[in-house]
């Protein structure tokens, strides 16, 4: 089975990483979603790539000087178009209630959190009480380029299979050993400079193997016949209905 995952939601239609964006998965017939999570302050896990504010809102700023009740008065969708003034910055509560609601599968990326260790510990720690409202029956992969901090996620949650991030600067010849010491089931390697060698040499390992972030149809095509199992992109609508889920009393959207 070919997998596809909206990067960030339906990122090219909705402003990513937010509950439109997620929203518009199940009408284009895309069962994957993708996200990333990092906290604020009080230890909210928000739904956010970037750890400040400045690029996807209408304010400037860090994340981990934030609170809660500071999200009420932060827009996360007037920036992209005028259809989505308002839209909030989602806390991980809201989307898990959204992914259940609308049987959606997850892959949750645990940022970095460069505001230290003791941060990103209580990340770690707020992302599994969350993940306890999931639905059984939706499927969940949890990645991070923070080895350190998906090794420690895998200790304290064993049964979520995890995947090792990494950007292709970054695939060294240890990458074998950091998925060993993360006892990940997958690798999420950049598409920058992937090839067919790599893919099979991960395949022999005994790994899965998602690849980011490709958005051009005859590359994706050619890492699925590689044997990839799925891709992340950022144009999940272009793609044809062999890569779709067919829903009752739903139908997939335009091409």
């Amino acid at each position: 089975m070919k997998t596809l995952f909206a990067h960030r939601g339906m990122s090219a239609l909705a402003p990513e990483n937010t509950l439109a964006a997620f929203a518009l998965c199940r009408q284009y017939g895309i069962k994957w979603i993708e996200c990333d999570v990092d906290i604020l302050a009080d230890g909210t896990v928000v739904v956010s790539h970037d750890d400040t504010l400045d690029r996807c809102t209408d304010r400037s700023g860090s994340l981990y000087e934030l609170v809660t009740a500071d999200l009420a008065a932060i827009d996360a969708g007037s920036w992209f178009h005028d259809d989505f003034i308002g839209e909030p910055l989602p806390t991980f509560e809201q989307l898990i209630a959204l992914v259940n609601q609308h049987e959606l599968n997850i892959n949750v990326e645990i940022k970095s959190c460069t505001a230290g260790w003791e941060m990103t510990d209580k990340l770690i720690g707020n992302v599994i009480a969350a993940l306890e409202q999931l639905d059984t029956g939706r499927e969940l992969i949890v990645s991070s380029f923070n080895h350190l901090a998906l090794a420690e996620f895998k200790r304290r949650h064993p049964q979520t299979v995890v995947a090792c991030l990494f950007e292709s600067t970054g695939l060294g010849d240890d990458w074998e050993s950091i998925l060993q010491v993360c006892e990940a089931e997958y690798i999420h390697p950049q598409d920058n400079n992937l090839t067919q060698t790599m893919v099979a040499r991960f395949k022999a390992a005994g790994y899965k193997i998602n690849v980011y972030t490709v958005n051009d149809l005859a590359r994706a095509n050619q890492l699925f016949n590689w044997g990839v199992d799925g891709v992340f992109t950022d144009t999940a609508h272009r793609f044809p209905s062999k890569y779709k889920q067919l829903y009752a009393n739903n139908t997939i959207g335009s091409q």
